[in-house]
């Protein structure tokens, strides 16, 4: 069949007329010579697609050969456009919209010639399922979840390269959704997508969540996990219905947590000294404090990384855990299953800890066994919710702690913010009017180094600010402070009324410090702390 198409083309172009010499076009075309080529390749390729029909006879073979040889492009696109029309019938659609969406995916695989399967980043579920196994609708769909399931895994790439701790997808209104990532505390605006695509990557994280994609209304709680060449970083999703729509909150967790240290969250080097010593103690509570978003799970790994793990067996109980810890046993709360703080310190205590970590004391039982381990040649590290060191001890008091067990049980108590850093590459020196500068060297505090954010750059997101460090207030719970706890119980009574506004203004103090050596900013400083404090 070859030799004989192939003398075919040679008979044509030989028997053509031919033209005087000097009317011959000598003009070279690579267009013209690439379209012969593939004429002549394409025609082939329609005859041995005939040649091999079983339907034809041996003798008319030969015509049906040379045939198809001249017309058998147009006899295939005649057969292209009764599968279309046969496609478009079995699917309901239109036959344009049949077509449009086979030329999509034609396309979509023509440019994915060539490509690697690898992508910069994978998602998984807690089994290891591929999202791409979890979210398909398989057929005509192909190409629109392939188009979903990028956008998906572009935008938690996004997310983890600019350090975000949160991600958050909810209506704008019926046609908009809003995607938002918290970074260094503050929330800020990404990209604002079309509802009915949002909604396709709203089903797929629900997918690979393990979640109920029908459902979009009852609050739902999932989770899954994101591989990158170089990490692997879990996810923490919740859903609820809302006004327009549904929203999704997924939270950052199991970052890289050897990159905490004592020395690089903002303690000064004389408040590092003092923590190292309570560190070292075979006994005794520190107790990290601050509202929500303050960092103290962080100062609490931070601290978790200052002890050996191979000769102290260190135990944490979480509600979730944050962050995962090579050779600590690590306990995540879950209520569904009767797994509580209190019940879980219970069983913590007969497995012979060293170091005993608290996510969070909230209630009375918990605090109580958590001091009571303290007291019993453990050392515990716990946080707890409240603005200052002295409304950390009535909060304990008012869960039903007494003083004599404070006194006995507690080393230190941290009280703790997190304050922006101005971008290192845009910062400006701080402007102040003369009222100002006057009030400055009246409190004795040199405002020559202090400096403020500028409009931004690539590096900071036109923010002003990259990065966040600590500000921290301790009270080292000493003889004499045990004894006022132990003997005096009206001392509780006025830290009610002046301990509050006293750690406030200490926590002031410690953050003016960061403001006059140009880490932070005097605007960033009153944004965590208020102009009453």
């Amino acid at each position: 069949m070859g030799t004989l198409a192939t003398t075919t083309v040679f008979a044509t172009l030989t028997t053509l007329p031919s033209a005087p010499p000097a009317a011959v076009d000598l003009s070279f075309s690579i267009f013209k010579l690439v379209l012969l080529i593939a004429w002549v390749y394409f025609c082939l390729y329609c005859v041995q697609k005939i040649h091999l029909n079983p339907t034809l006879s041996h003798g008319g073979r030969v015509a049906a050969d040379l045939f198809s040889f001249v017309i058998g492009p147009v006899i295939l696109f005649f057969l292209f456009l009764r599968d279309i029309h046969q496609r478009s019938s079995e699917s309901s659609q239109g036959f344009m919209q049949t077509m449009r969406e086979h030329f999509q995916s034609l396309a979509e695989s023509v440019r994915n010639v060539g490509r690697t399967e690898e992508t910069p980043i994978s998602l998984l579920d807690t089994s290891g399922r591929s999202i791409r196994e979890l979210y398909s609708h398989g057929g005509r769909n192909q190409s629109q979840d392939r188009q979903t399931l990028d956008l998906t895994q572009q935008i938690i790439l996004d997310a983890i390269e600019q350090d975000a701790s949160d991600i958050l997808i909810d209506p704008k209104d019926n046609s908009t959704h809003i995607v938002r990532f918290r970074v260094d505390g503050v929330l800020r605006e990404v990209e604002q997508v079309d509802s009915q695509t949002c909604q396709a990557v709203i089903n797929s994280i629900k997918a690979v969540s393990n979640m109920d994609i029908a459902d979009k209304r009852r609050p739902q709680d999932g989770a899954f996990v994101a591989k990158t060449s170089d990490s692997r970083i879990s996810f923490r999703v919740a859903s609820a219905g809302v006004l327009n729509g549904e929203k999704l909150s997924i939270r950052v967790l199991n970052q890289d947590p050897g990159r905490f240290q004592i020395d690089g969250i903002g303690l000064s080097e004389k408040q590092q000294a003092v923590i190292r010593q309570a560190i070292n103690s075979p006994s005794g509570m520190i107790l990290m404090c601050g509202p929500t978003g303050s960092g103290k799970t962080t100062t609490m790994y931070a601290m978790l990384n200052q002890i050996d793990l191979n000769t102290r067996n260190v135990i944490t109980v979480e509600d979730p855990i944050e962050y995962v810890l090579p050779q600590a046993s690590q306990i995540e709360v879950n209520p569904k299953a009767d797994i509580t703080f209190a019940k879980s310190l219970r069983s913590m205590l007969r497995q012979d800890p060293d170091v005993i970590c608290v996510g969070e004391i909230r209630d009375e039982e918990t605090a109580q066994i958590a001091l009571r381990a303290a007291q019993t040649g453990h050392l515990v590290l716990a946080t707890v919710h409240s603005t200052s060191n002295a409304s950390a001890l009535i909060r304990l008091v008012d869960l039903g702690v007494t003083p004599a067990m404070l006194s006995t049980g507690l080393n230190m108590i941290i009280s703790q913010r997190l304050v922006r850093k101005l971008c290192q590459y845009c910062k400006r020196p701080a402007q102040f009017t003369p009222r100002q500068v006057h009030e400055f060297r009246r409190r004795l505090i040199n405002c020559s180094g202090m400096y403020q954010p500028a409009a931004g750059c690539d590096q900071c997101h036109y923010t002003g600010y990259r990065g966040r460090t600590g500000i921290y207030d301790l009270l080292t719970v000493d003889d004499k402070v045990r004894q006022n706890i132990l003997s005096n119980e009206v001392a509780l009574s006025q830290l009610r009324k002046e301990g509050v506004k006293k750690g406030k203004s200490s926590l002031r103090k410690q953050g003016m410090k960061k403001v006059v050596s140009g880490t932070t900013s005097l605007q960033e400083l009153l944004r965590v702390l208020g102009r009453d404090e």
